[in-house]
């Protein structure tokens, strides 16, 4: 047991004469690495600094200041006050001396002494190395691994065996270097190679003095940390210049990436805007047109290719205008989160002019499709009314086809007694058939007139044959009153008249004019648009059926009177010759009659019947298209107010609040197939003229509107959630920051839709530890609210806590870092710039930069300064 104790009491203390040998090795490299400078050296690191004369000369170079004159004599306190002279610096640099005194340095004392000398390496060659504010070695760490990062079997996590294969030193000369090594050769099986050949190219190429040994490296287990720092810190200062430069290029590269992006942007908007208002430009006049068809045809034509607009046409460009909405949006939020001035469209194209020019496309629009179907409902009145015109026009031509040459005759001239009385009785009844056309004639002129206050387009056809038919029916008249006056002066002339058939001719006349009066009305024509309207007609023919039997009594008493004719003929032997003369019609014409309007009856109840059929088709439609409107318009809405929701509900990250509205749209787009199917039934009911329906509130227009918005809505909010993730990413918050804001917005957006007015935001500006006086709340409202709306969005809230919370690069940054690839010049090369930045950044960067104005620049400098202001919107680019 005592044995392994002192075994391994002596196995610990060769490690530590390894570890003072490695450093006593690298210090004393690194110490004359400076010393060289003052044209000295030292040899032994724990007896050259004894007198405190060569320790005191280190200082003065590694700092750059002079130190106080040290004591010249020999004597043992002339060393001691020098080396106090030397500690006294050291502490005045801030650096806690911990168990080192003077006495022990001038002593010899190597322990002392190396922590001394790390204590100066500390201070001087590794405390300024800071990279993301870490600590010294946390940076100088990091800067190692992210410089080593991309090299094949280097690992970095350490000080000590990170580095024993050599590779990791490798790999940072090649990184910065890559003429000086082919690291593609190097191996990892050869650690002595690797480490020799990083110690020779350093010293040779780097001048980096050779500070460790690479067999002590291979062969100790864990290499001395503080020798390893001191050696890879020599590296950084030495790269330090190019590391500079690195940086001030990725933040030129980073700033003119932002600017390019954003002018891809603002063009890309000028392009859309400028192609949605040529569309819009050229669809108003097409809208505006007014021109009524002369057809029913043409006119369904124009309807079809309206609807095609509706569904074809018009919705891409309801989607390229919100798209232009959240482009815009997008890229004013970029703009504000790089401090670029906002984005001004060309003349015309602001986002309110193209929704000024939508909205004037959907009021025209809206006019146009009330104009059609107007115009399609008059269309439809046009020809129901010329062809009743028409049939009516053809009956009485019938009626009057030789009425004329009838009334023309001087029959009565050679007649008999008996036949002057006939003629006279057929008269009388002629003139009761007269009179009862007149309705018919009235009614023919009265449908002319309606014709042509609608602007029938064949109204002079119309007119002539109205004309004609009214001058016939006057000289009708004229004819009549004069045969009248003919017959009535040799009326006194006969005395005897046969009753039976003058109360034959009395009672056949208006029981025909009957007959023509009700087989005109079963044959009439009609329009209807509803049940109840064609119900209202089978009533009415249900009660003429109800006074057939009645009439059917009235005709068999004519039919009585005939029969009574023949049978006093027959009984008392008279011969009868010829036809009833007072009358034309004859029992064999009534009885025809009848039996016409018997068999027109059933006819009526079939066209009746057939045209109920249409109508309860069509309230079927009404119904299909009612029951899926009921479901589509609510369900649109509920989805309006569950969008609302999920842009105000602080539960869950802005990613997950991403996902729930992307899901959200899916929805939206799934349930499209419902919105088509509703069009397609709404196509059904305009196809059979159906332009009402009572059983639901919603129109085919109220649901494309709210279809449109809900679109819009929920593109609007995703691209809302965009830009917060845009500005949180951008502006380095945390989540938690995001959902503190929302939180505080969301309790004093007492309205709940949105928006804050100025009270509710002082209140919340206050309840976040604020100060405000009126000056300063005036200042922040016009930042918030710009266009003086009245109120604070969230949007708008986010920018104003991004802007107090979190930090951007700025014009005076960018010209820093130029000036840093410049070398402190005030003006940049061409050659400079294209050394120094990518191709593209950098010929950005001189196709828009200024010649500089100097005469201490060479032909071709470039103004750096002008240019850096211009990106921040502080000067013209």
């Amino acid at each position: 047991m005592s044995g392994s104790q002192n075994d391994f009491g002596f196995g610990q203390w060769i490690l530590v004469l390894v570890v003072v040998v490695m450093q006593n090795c690298t210090f004393t490299a690194w110490c004359n690495s400076h010393l060289r400078k003052a044209g000295t050296q030292i040899e032994n690191i724990e007896e050259d600094f004894r007198n405190g004369l060569k320790l005191m000369l280190l200082l003065e170079v590694i700092s750059a200041e002079r130190l106080p004159k040290p004591d010249k004599g020999k004597m043992r306190f002339h060393k001691i006050a020098n080396v106090n002279k030397a500690l006294e610096f050291i502490s005045s640099k801030g650096v806690k001396l911990v168990s080192i005194g003077a006495e022990e340095i001038v002593d010899g004392n190597l322990k002392m002494t190396l922590g001394m000398i790390w204590t100066i390496i500390l201070r001087f060659a590794i405390q300024d190395i800071s990279v993301e504010e870490t600590s010294a070695k946390e940076g100088l760490l990091l800067w190692c691994q992210r410089k080593t990062a991309p090299y094949r079997n280097v690992n970095v996590q350490n000080f000590h065996i990170s580095w024993k294969d050599g590779l990791a030193l490798c790999a940072l000369i090649h990184r910065h270097r890559p003429d000086l090594i082919d690291y593609s050769k190097l191996r990892k099986d050869d650690p002595i190679g690797n480490l020799n050949t990083a110690f020779e190219v350093a010293e040779k190429y780097l001048d980096i003095p050779k500070m460790l040994d690479a067999d002590d490296i291979v062969n100790t287990p864990k290499p001395d940390e503080k020798a390893i720092m001191t050696y890879v810190s020599c590296f950084y200062h030495a790269f330090a210049g190019a590391e500079q430069a690195e940086t001030a290029a990725n933040r030129i590269c980073k700033v003119l990436a932002v600017n390019q992006e954003n002018e891809k942007l603002m063009e890309e908007y000028e392009k859309l805007a400028s192609e949605l208002l040529e569309w819009i430009r050229r669809t108003i006049p097409w809208l505006e047109n007014r021109v009524a068809e002369q057809t029913m045809h043409a006119m369904q034509q124009k309807l079809e290719d309206f609807r095609d607009y509706r569904r074809v046409h018009k919705p891409p460009k309801v989607q390229e205008k919100c798209q232009l909405e959240i482009n815009f949006n997008t890229l004013q939020t970029k703009l504000r989160l790089s401090n670029r001035p906002a984005f001004m469209p060309s003349e015309g194209k602001m986002v309110s002019d193209i929704a000024n020019a939508w909205k004037g496309l959907e009021q025209v629009e809206k006019g146009y499709e009330e104009w059609l179907l107007t115009e399609i409902r008059r269309l439809e009145r046009l020809d129901h009314l010329a062809e009743k015109f028409k049939q009516k026009s053809t009956l009485h031509k019938s009626w009057t086809t030789g009425k004329e040459e009838l009334l023309s005759q001087k029959d009565y001239e050679s007649a008999s007694l008996m036949e002057i009385r006939a003629l006279m009785r057929k008269h009388e009844a002629f003139e009761s058939d007269l009179a009862a056309h007149q309705d018919r004639v009235e009614q023919i002129a009265a449908i002319a007139q309606e014709l042509n206050e609608l602007d029938y387009y064949d109204a002079a056809t119309i007119n002539a044959r109205c004309q004609g038919i009214c001058d016939q029916w006057d000289n009708l008249g004229t004819l009549t009153q004069k045969r009248r006056e003919s017959l009535e002066r040799v009326e006194k002339l006969w005395e005897t008249i046969d009753q039976l058939y003058l109360e034959f001719a009395k009672r056949a006349a208006p029981f025909n004019n009957w007959m023509d009066g009700a087989m005109e009305d079963l044959q009439d024509m009609f329009i209807v648009h509803s049940i109840e309207e064609i119900q209202s007609l089978i009533t009415a023919h249900d009660q003429f059926k109800a006074t057939l039997p009645e009439a059917d009594k009235e005709r068999m008493a004519i039919m009585g009177i005939h029969n009574e004719i023949l049978k006093i003929a027959q009984t008392y032997g008279i011969k009868v010759v010829g036809e009833n003369l007072y009358t034309v019609l004859s029992p064999q014409d009534i009885s025809n009659k009848w039996e016409a309007v018997k068999q027109l009856v059933p006819m009526r109840d079939q066209t009746l019947q057939e045209e109920v059929a249409r109508q309860q088709s069509n309230e079927r439609l009404r119904r299909q298209f009612a029951a899926q409107a009921n479901i589509i318009g609510p369900w649109i809405q509920t989805k309006m107010e569950e969008i609302s929701h999920v842009s105000i509900d602080i539960a869950g990250s802005l990613e997950e609040q991403m996902s729930n509205l992307k899901t959200y749209e899916q929805n939206i787009i799934n349930y499209k197939s419902n919105i088509d199917k509703l069009e397609g039934d709404h196509q059904l009911s305009q196809e059979g003229l159906i332009f009402d329906n009572k059983h639901t509130n919603y129109t085919m227009e109220h649901v494309r509107v709210g279809w449109e918005q809900l679109l819009t809505t929920i593109a609007r909010t995703i691209n809302e959630v965009e830009n917060q993730i845009l500005t949180r990413d951008a502006k380095g918050i945390s989540q938690e920051q995001l959902n503190e804001f929302r939180a505080s917005f969301n309790h004093f957006d007492r309205k709940r839709n949105g928006m804050m007015d100025p009270d509710d935001f002082r209140a919340c500006l206050i309840s976040m530890g604020y100060d405000l006086g009126e000056v300063e709340f005036a200042r922040i409202m016009a930042l918030v609210d710009p266009n003086n709306t009245g109120v604070v969005t969230f949007q708008a809230f986010i920018d104003f806590m991004t802007r107090e919370t979190a930090e951007t690069d700025t014009a005076e940054q960018v010209m820093a870092s130029f000036k840093i690839l410049a070398s402190d010049k005030l003006y940049i090369t061409v050659e400079e710039l294209r050394r120094e930045l990518p191709p593209e950044q950098a010929e950005y960067c001189i196709s828009r930069m200024t010649k500089y104005i100097g005469g201490d620049a060479p032909p071709g400098s470039l103004d750096y300064i002008s240019f850096s202001s211009a990106l921040y919107g502080e000067s013209d680019l």
